[in-house]
Parts: structure tokens; C-alpha cells; sequence
């Protein structure tokens, strides 16, 4: 990274621990949702090139559902929660009840299933950025999220303008959903975490591993 923090492993690791922290409070949240068993973990933290955050997507040019939102407060970034058409589908049948809906079909996209998508991307944002303000103790505040169906590119390019001018590089936290009894079709999702590089110092200060 270009800035005057370097970012270790140990920064990754205290973040996978916020990350897993705040995807079990999500679980907790969407088992009430959906009235059964869901988990979620965080299997890796890492800091990666724009591209390989591209690639980790299914490439720039793959039409994922993303959300997005802006961090505000004493932290300033943007995140973003992108699904593969595939996943974002069977969680929304599933969680409304309704087998046709459909995100490469935009005629069989009810208000319902674009409200429970968008519902996902409010729980899941507001557990980590929970975990992560009571670690830090800063005060972060999270924007209403956005809903798109788009290529990665399109939707996460938007996020590294502000970031392109001090680093080139990103934190992302892969997100496993799993939900009971089907355990062999998990919902896989990507963080893609991009504070403003001048928060990175807040962050990590606050957490005591300068």
C-alpha cells in the first residue's frame, strides 16, 4: 500500500475476528428472519489487488447483485456485499416464498424480494460495522444501502475512487451463509471493505495494533 501504514497479518486476523464476531450476530438476525438455522463465518481476511478483487467477484465482467453503502462517522469508507446471481436467487425464493423471482429477470423482480435483498445487505453491513464499533469504540454509521444488478466491475469501481488515490490495494472478507439441512448449497458472498485509507490508522490505533 501506498499509505504510511503497512497492513500485517496480525491487523488481518484482529479484522477475521471482528468479521466472524459480526457474522454471527447476522446469523442470529436472519435465523429470526427465516425462522430457521442459518450460519455464517468468515473464512478469510485478505488485502488484495483491485484485479484479484475482481477476480474473487467471478471477474470484472460477471453480473453479480451488490449492494452497496458508505461508512460515515469516525470512520469514512464505502462496502460493498456483491452475490452471485445464483446465490442471491435461492436465498430471496427461499426467504419470500416465491420460486420464479428471478435477478437476470427483471419482470419477475417483485418489490418483495428487492426489499428482502436489501434487508440481507442492511443485517449483514450493520453486524460487522457493530462489531467493529465496539472493538474500536469509534462511532461508524452506515448509509442506506443501494441495491444493483451489474457486472463487478461496473458496481465496485465506484467505491476505489476515493481509495485509487493513496493505495491500490483492499481488504475483503469472504461471508459463508449457511443455512440448515442444506448445508451442501451455501449462499457464498464477498465483503468488500474499502475504508478511506486515512481510517486504516484509526482503525487499527483504537485496536491497539499499530
Amino acid at each position: 500500500m501506498t499509505t504510511d501504514l503497512t497492513i500485517t497479518d496480525m491487523h488481518l486476523d484482529v479484522l477475521k475476528e471482528i468479521g466472524n464476531i459480526g457474522a454471527a450476530h447476522a446469523a442470529t438476525s436472519l435465523s429470526e428472519l427465516l425462522q430457521r438455522t442459518i450460519d455464517m463465518h468468515v473464512p478469510k481476511v485478505a488485502l488484495v489487488s483491485f484485479d484479484d478483487m475482481f477476480e474473487l467477484a467471478g471477474g470484472s465482467e460477471s453480473v453479480v447483485v451488490g449492494i452497496f453503502l458508505r461508512i460515515e462517522g469516525d470512520l469514512s469508507g464505502s462496502m460493498f456485499f456483491v452475490l452471485p446471481i445464483d446465490s442471491a436467487n435461492r436465498f430471496i425464493r427461499r426467504l419470500v416464498g416465491d420460486p420464479s423471482f428471478d435477478f437476470s429477470a427483471p419482470e419477475t423482480m417483485a418489490d418483495i424480494g428487492l426489499s428482502a435483498m436489501q434487508e440481507l445487505g442492511n443485517i449483514l453491513s450493520g453486524s460487522y460495522l457493530s462489531a467493529l464499533s465496539d472493538f474500536t469504540g469509534l462511532k461508524i454509521y452506515p448509509t442506506v444501502p443501494s441495491l444493483s444488478v451489474d457486472m463487478v466491475g461496473a458496481i465496485v469501481s465506484f467505491g476505489l475512487i476515493e481509495v485509487s488515490h493513496y493505495s491500490d490495494e483492499v481488504i475483503v472478507i469472504d461471508t459463508k451463509i449457511v443455512e440448515e439441512d442444506i448445508s451442501d448449497k451455501s449462499v457464498d458472498g464477498h465483503f468488500f471493505l474499502l475504508p478511506d485509507p486515512p481510517s486504516y490508522a484509526a482503525i487499527f490505533k483504537s485496536l491497539g495494533v499499530m
